[in-house]
């Protein structure tokens, strides 16, 4: 914001802060600038680490992420990506503050071809500073990179990594509440060039998974599309308190997510939702591999 816009703001405060809490106005009037254009919101599959190799053109989503960040870029100025990711698990919240960010393989027993996929972007650590200052339980650190979560998906959202990117930590042990409200925190950060994804999959059994690859079976069970019809139809509807308690709100719930961390990144990316915003789904295939999805989705004001 810039001394004209300030004192424009200041003109009308007045008459505005009894509208805005003390919070609303400081987001206002410290940290980042503001922008023009509110940028929108991501909730999106990073795929299954067998897809790592897998070129776009083999692969329909890496093609459909790769679309969506050309569609972005040209829409808007995007300053930084900020990435909930199912793959940095904590006991509280984190936000990696470095500027260099280290690619993190936590995958094992993949081939060599695997581990020597590059992608490389810088942090953006002005950014991540300030998501302290708005979420009060954050922490600082420099003790992480780009998961599994991040890198996979960037790679072809942001394919030349010229969009500096960090991530914060889910806290495993807090109630869905928590991640929810978390999200609603940042939102502030949506009119200050901050891309906010939430990159988990709202179907993930790995154990199942597991147990039917070890047999050579990668069919479906036949419940997955049942529980992605239901969630997506929740999703719909603003049926926010339904997706909040996905463990109790639908009888496939705990199969769908037996652990919280690939469902919970859904959370912050709806607590970041404004009423009037309205979401569209830019990738529902069905998934290759069973109990898995990766409908994935944009929020835009």
């Amino acid at each position: 914001m810039d001394r004209k816009d300030f004192l424009k703001l200041m003109a009308i405060a007045p008459l505005s802060l009894s509208a805005m809490n003390l919070k609303e106005f400081e987001s206002l009037t410290t940290g980042l600038p503001l922008q023009g254009k509110k940028l929108p919101v991501l909730f999106t599959s990073h795929g299954s680490p067998m897809d790592i190799p897998v070129s776009r053109e083999k692969r329909p989503f890496w093609n459909a992420l790769y679309h969506l960040g050309k569609e972005l870029r040209h829409k808007h100025e995007v300053r930084a990506a900020l990435v909930v990711s199912a793959h940095w698990c904590t006991k509280g919240t984190f936000v990696n503050v470095s500027s260099e960010q280290k690619q993190i393989y936590d995958y094992y027993g993949f081939p060599d071809e695997y581990y020597k996929v590059l992608y490389h972007a810088k942090g953006a650590p002005e950014v991540a500073k300030e998501v302290t200052t708005l979420v009060k339980q954050a922490e600082a650190t420099t003790d992480w990179g780009l998961d599994h979560g991040a890198w996979p998906m960037l790679m072809h959202l942001f394919p030349e990594g010229d969009v500096p990117v960090f991530q914060m930590s889910i806290d495993y042990y807090a109630k869905p509440e928590y991640h929810y409200q978390l999200g609603q925190q940042l939102k502030a950060l949506r009119s200050k060039g901050v891309l906010i994804i939430g990159s988990g999959s709202l179907i993930h059994n790995l154990q199942l998974v597991g147990e039917k690859m070890m047999k050579g079976d990668m069919t479906p069970f036949g419940w997955e599309a049942e529980y992605d019809q239901w969630i997506k139809k929740q999703i719909d509807t603003r049926a926010i308190q339904n997706i909040i308690h996905y463990e109790t709100s639908h009888k496939l719930g705990k199969l769908a997510a037996p652990t919280p961390d690939h469902f919970v990144p859904v959370l912050y990316s709806l607590g970041l939702m404004d009423p009037n915003d309205h979401i569209d789904y830019f990738y529902e295939g069905a998934a290759n591999i069973p109990a898995f999805s990766e409908r994935s989705f944009i929020i835009r004001s």
